[in-house]
């Protein structure tokens, strides 16, 4: 099964990489091509166009979208469009939106091409290793594909969860729990910090909490990391970046009346780092860049 893969960002190379080492024949594309260039001198088969892409490709295509959401997955798919016939399968791995998805998914059934939503958890490190899947679409052709996402997934890390939108709505209430949660965590740092007990070394708490407390998890072990890397985590600026997928399971709460307010709290104090950075901020920041390389405010 030779599967078309577009978008060689930080999460699209290392999965790119991860079905490498599955031996899943992969052909390559990024529309810059830097990337593409580097991910080739790594042994996988790129390709520098799309009618280039496409052509080595099998008949029945395969095709993993793994862009930034919105209007780039639908740039991607206007451009593909022309190449695929009846039968093909497009794979949106990224962080859509889901109503995004249940629409693409409507659009081109008309057209018989099928459409499946991955919602891919587990940061870059998960990508490389072993991703979470949620999965939604036409449940026989998740089969057809369930082979390439049990290959990508960690052990027991990936699972079909309804029709067409369901594997992107279930990846935006992930998101909405990991906002909380990181803000948790960035406030529990702080009081450490700030507290009675001067000098705490914040590493090794993060390293005995991520081994068999309560809220042992991935979260407190990138802390470790960054507190590693940086003690006091004194050369970035408390200043938190992103918000979308947040913001979208907060409307889509609402829309629900279901009560989500520790996302709430958690965006609006993500906005406020903006103009008054936090210790806080600082642990958000940079435990976003450990498990995703997003960007840090560098002082």
């Amino acid at each position: 099964m030779k599967l078309g893969f577009i978008g060689l960002g930080r999460m699209g190379s290392n999965i790119v990489l991860n079905l490498k080492d599955h031996k899943i024949p992969v052909i390559a594309y990024n529309r810059s091509p830097e990337p593409a260039k580097e991910i080739k001198k790594k042994g996988v088969e790129v390709a520098f166009s799309i009618p280039a892409f496409v052509k080595k490709l099998p008949a029945q295509k395969i095709i993993w979208i793994m862009v930034t959401a919105g209007k780039p997955v639908d740039m991607v798919i206007k451009e593909l469009l022309p190449y695929l016939k009846k039968n093909d399968v497009v794979i949106d791995g990224g962080n859509s939106f889901y109503k995004d998805s249940i629409r693409r998914h409507k659009k081109l059934t008309k057209k018989k091409i099928h459409f499946i939503d991955i919602g891919t958890s587990g940061g870059l490190s998960g990508a490389r290793h072993g991703a979470s899947l949620t999965i939604g679409g036409d449940k026989k052709i998740f089969r057809k594909i369930e082979s390439i996402c049990k290959a990508v997934s960690a052990k027991n890390g990936y699972v079909y969860v309804g029709s067409a939108g369901a594997g992107h709505f279930v990846k935006m209430v992930h998101n909405g729990i990991e906002y909380a949660w990181l803000q948790s965590l960035g406030e529990g740092f702080e009081l450490l910090a700030k507290g009675p007990y001067k000098n705490l070394n914040l590493r090794k708490i993060a390293n005995v909490w991520k081994n068999g407390s309560i809220i042992q998890s991935k979260m407190a072990g990138w802390a470790e990391d960054a507190f590693k890397k940086d003690p006091k985590l004194s050369k970035i600026e408390g200043i938190v970046g992103g918000g979308d997928t947040g913001q979208w399971a907060l409307k889509t709460a609402n829309e629900f009346h279901s009560g989500f307010d520790t996302l709430k709290l958690s965006l609006k104090l993500r906005k406020s780092t903006r103009k008054k950075p936090t210790f806080a901020g600082k642990v958000v920041a940079a435990l976003r860049n450990e498990f995703g390389g997003h960007e840090v405010v560098k002082k």
